[in-house]
């Protein structure tokens, strides 16, 4: 019996005899589509409309919620923390992350510099994620956000060790390149109308961000640089087996992100061993993204 090339459940022969290659659940879900502002994306899997949220993007914004209240219970400032108190929450700052701390690499990316800060990044969490889930599985959207949040971090170590920095933009850029290209080069059943609607969509965010980016203060942008290349690499390998049945999507998935482990490991190790002696601290600096106006 063939199966469906999108989720491998076994295909019903028809009445007159033609099966095609997509189960007609993977079909309706391609064909229904839900307007976000004014670019059209593919409606969600099922289970995530019977619950009404998605489930992997709640829960992100939910931990970058809540260490931002944590951060004012205990009396870091609502819109101006000083560089102390970053690093006490887990800020990137080369001579630690690149020390004895490595954690912060990490750390950092759920870590906000104001309510400007976290308020600008969980809209931009939301909207991508939102797409994120109904183009990738829970765990592969998940390590792909994270893995673009650490090349992200390792970006700003490279460009600039000795500045404090924290946010999530880093790994917002990458789910943003993982989208672009796992939507261009996958061959999702998606009508091309709505295909193109938000490609641009997503090419403009990127941009438009990029560009405020470069003529900003206080803007990382080898942080949002490190992880949309890192995105793209991730979704244009990510790409080739979409459609795949599970087994053989998941084996490639797994690959790829044992090669993305060993590609970060070996750039931190680099920085690692380059790495400048620290010097007095500067004044914090960030990453956020501006989301795009339609």
């Amino acid at each position: 019996m063939a199966n469906c090339i999108s989720c491998g459940r076994e295909l019903r022969t028809s009445l007159f005899g033609s099966r095609g290659n997509v189960c007609q659940d993977c079909r309706s879900n391609a064909i229904d589509m839900t307007t976000v502002g004014s670019t059209a994306i593919p409606a969600p899997k099922p289970r995530a409309v019977m619950r009404g949220y998605p489930p992997v993007t709640t829960v992100l914004v939910g931990i970058n919620a809540a260490v931002f209240v944590m951060m004012l219970l205990s009396g870091v400032p609502l819109d101006t923390p000083n560089t102390e108190q970053l690093l006490k929450w887990g800020a990137d700052f080369g001579p630690l992350s690149l020390g004895t701390q490595p954690w912060r690499i990490l750390t950092s990316t759920y870590l906000h510099i104001g309510i400007l800060h976290i308020g600008l990044n969980m809209w931009c969490l939301w909207s991508l994620g939102n797409l994120a889930e109904r183009i990738f599985d829970r765990w592969t959207y998940v390590i792909t956000y994270t893995c673009c949040g650490i090349a992200a971090s390792l970006a700003s170590l490279w460009w600039h060790p000795m500045v404090v920095g924290a946010g999530a933009s880093g790994a917002i850029f990458g789910l943003a390149g993982a989208l672009i290209t796992a939507l261009y080069l996958g061959r999702l059943p998606i009508p091309k109308q709505a295909l193109r609607g938000t490609m641009r969509s997503l090419i403009a965010f990127a941009g438009y961000n990029l560009v405020f980016g470069a003529v900003g203060g206080g803007i990382d942008n080898s942080a949002h640089i490190g992880g949309l290349v890192m995105g793209l690499v991730m979704g244009a390998v990510l790409a080739r087996h979409l459609t795949a049945s599970p087994d053989i999507r998941n084996r490639w998935n797994r690959g790829l992100f044992v090669a993305t482990a060993v590609v970060l490991f070996a750039i931190f190790n680099v920085l690692k061993h380059s790495a400048a002696n620290p010097g007095p601290l500067p004044v914090a600096t960030f990453t956020w993204p501006v989301p795009t106006h339609n």
